[in-house]
């Protein structure tokens, strides 16, 4: 057990210290972030508390609490799912089992719905603007969306019952739960014969035999459900764009993430189904990261 309870009194600045040496020994990349959120988290404290009295000593029952997150971050379980929520697009997402921890290249989808959805409005405003999430886990992509756009009505859809019942609960702690309903199940069937504007997911998009070569952090702390994207990675992508065409209203775009390398296959998809695919954008670290594919 690290930074013991009954040691001698510890402050602030001395525990971020011994913390973040502890996760760099272990070989941790984002040891002095990881040290910090923890600290924060145990000992209750905001960033100007602890950088403005750096020397404030932690309660003895907070240095037990810290030391038991340190060590569950030592066997590699992420931080987000130590503190059981994360922040994306500047709104809170509680977390669980069964949902991914957002990240913050996913917010590429956000500004492109946004520009989807100046672009659309500007041809007509004759009938509510709705958008379905497919595969939303912890809701975070259909949240922010209707976080940024208040008259626009969406669906949020998920195979997991588990993951489902997040998003719901995230959706009213943010807000936006009487314009968002979240419906568990298969998405072309709960969808029926309704039509939307935008088609948004982050789909599952790891090829099976490659999830057992994933980092720990990964493989053994992400659902499943979430990372298979069958053999070849975009069983997903053939599914989404399948329907694309039924379900989208004219004018109406398909805005997916995906991994490094996929863009060109998932554009081949979306342009095999008669959809007109914008270039990928890419994410801060210059990797192709989403497409934007659209009903014309």
């Amino acid at each position: 057990m690290i930074l013991s309870p009954v040691s001698s009194p510890t402050s602030r600045s001395q525990a971020l210290r011994e913390l973040t040496a502890q996760f760099r020994n272990a070989g941790i990349d984002t040891a002095s972030l990881d040290a910090r959120f923890l600290l924060m988290e145990a000992a209750h404290l905001t960033a100007t508390d602890l950088y403005a009295w750096p020397d404030a000593l932690i309660e003895p029952s907070d240095l037990v609490r810290l030391s038991e997150m340190a060590q569950r971050r030592l066997n590699r379980e992420p931080v987000a799912r130590i503190l059981g929520q994360w922040e994306f697009w500047g709104l809170p997402f509680k977390l669980s089992a069964a949902t991914l921890v957002p990240r913050p290249e996913t917010e590429l989808i956000i500004e492109a719905a946004i520009a989807a959805h100046n672009r659309i409005m500007t041809t007509r405003a004759t009938w509510p603007f709705r958008f379905v999430d497919i595969g939303t886990g912890t809701g975070c992509i259909a949240i922010a969306v209707a976080s940024e756009l208040p008259q626009a009505e969406g669906i949020a859809i998920d195979l997991s019952p588990d993951a489902a019942r997040m998003a719901q609960y995230n959706a009213l702690q943010n807000n936006v739960n009487e314009r968002l309903s979240v419906i568990n199940g298969s998405w072309i069937t709960m969808l029926g014969n309704s039509t939307v504007d935008l088609i948004l997911s982050n789909p599952p998009y790891i090829e099976t035999l490659d999830i057992a070569g994933l980092a720990t952090d990964v493989k053994d702390h992400d659902p499943h459900l979430a990372l298979d994207g069958g053999a070849d990675g975009l069983d997903p992508y053939r599914a989404i764009f399948a329907d694309a065409r039924r379900v989208l209203r004219p004018g109406g775009s398909v805005i997916v993430e995906f991994g490094q390398g996929q863009a060109p296959m998932v554009s081949a998809i979306a342009q095999k189904e008669g959809l007109l695919v914008a270039p990928p954008i890419f994410d801060l670290s210059g990797i192709e990261r989403v497409i934007v594919a659209t009903f014309v």
